[in-house]
């Protein structure tokens, strides 16, 4: 009697690997160069820092270390007053942000999903408010905010002038022709099946806004969030027109406290920047997992 050994089974041999085409290999290059190109400002503010003044003043900015610290840091922030200027920052920025996305996506949603009269002509509107320079309303504005009364409990000039009020009116108003062109042009790419669904089991216009259309719109919404915290928290013009108390001022005036009046530590200085620049970082960090939601998000059951 003859018994039959079973023979292992090979495993399947592992596919090659793709070789790099050359020009998929130049397209790599290429991204490396403009990404080393763009970081090549924030990475030598770091460097400089690190770094005492006079160590940068006699070899160079580009020279080897013979020294780092974090001691601008720690000086920075504490002469600057940072705390006081990132409080003032959050209270701008962070109404503004909430409230833009908020009534652009009232807004978009009408255009995109609402089939309303003239939406076209509507949006168009939106899209060219963004073309028109700021500059040239901040005169007009001016002479507007000096004259529109507040009580003494919202603003301590008892006008819409040297108040928070302003800024972030004026942020609003001019960033949400811009939430309202991307939010719209994305709802427009939603699946209208979905809404119909809806439709056809009684849900109304609330329903289909908050519970369906908005969150599907969760990617969009992320990194409008981001753009837009970024572009307000970073915004001096507004702040500078509109605010004459020094303590209101945001956050981009505390690098002025910096400066000397005949000497200015450059290294001080990009320590500073560093550190104003780190909560747009951190954004950014928090919201990036959104931008590549799936559209689907929350349509079907589980």
């Amino acid at each position: 009697m003859t018994t039959t050994q079973a023979h292992p089974v090979r495993p399947a041999p592992v596919a090659a690997r793709r070789r790099l085409r050359p020009g998929r290999l130049g397209v790599h290059a290429f991204l490396m160069t403009v990404s080393l190109a763009f970081l090549a400002p924030l990475l030598l503010a770091v460097y400089a820092s690190l770094r005492p003044y006079h160590e940068t003043s006699e070899y160079g900015y580009f020279s080897l270390p013979r020294h780092l610290s974090l001691d601008y840091y720690r000086q920075a922030f504490t002469d600057s007053g940072m705390t006081k200027y990132f409080v003032n920052t959050l209270i701008i920025a962070v109404p503004g942000v909430l409230v833009t996305l908020f009534l652009a996506s009232f807004v978009a949603f009408a255009l995109a999903r609402l089939k309303m009269r003239g939406g076209l002509v509507l949006l168009m509107l939106f899209t060219a408010g963004n073309l028109l320079p700021q500059q040239v309303i901040v005169t007009p504005l001016y002479v507007v905010f000096n004259r529109i009364p507040l009580p003494y409990w919202m603003s301590d000039s008892m006008t819409m002038f040297d108040s928070y009020w302003a800024v972030v009116l004026v942020q609003i108003g001019f960033q949400i022709g811009f939430c309202v062109f991307v939010l719209a042009n994305f709802m427009r790419t939603l699946p209208s099946e979905i809404l119909e669904a809806a439709v056809v089991d009684g849900a109304g216009v609330w329903t289909r806004f908050w519970r369906i259309t908005l969150p599907l719109c969760r990617p969009a919404l992320a990194a409008l969030g981001t753009l837009q915290f970024t572009w307000m928290y970073n915004d001096f013009l507004w702040a500078l027109v509109f605010i004459s108390d020094g303590d209101k001022l945001p956050i981009t005036s505390a690098l002025n406290n910096l400066r000397g009046q005949f000497f200015t530590d450059y290294n001080l200085l990009a320590a500073g920047s560093v550190i104003v620049a780190l909560p747009t970082l951190i954004v950014f960090l928090l919201l990036q997992r959104h931008f590549i939601a799936g559209l689907t998000l929350g349509s079907g059951k589980g």
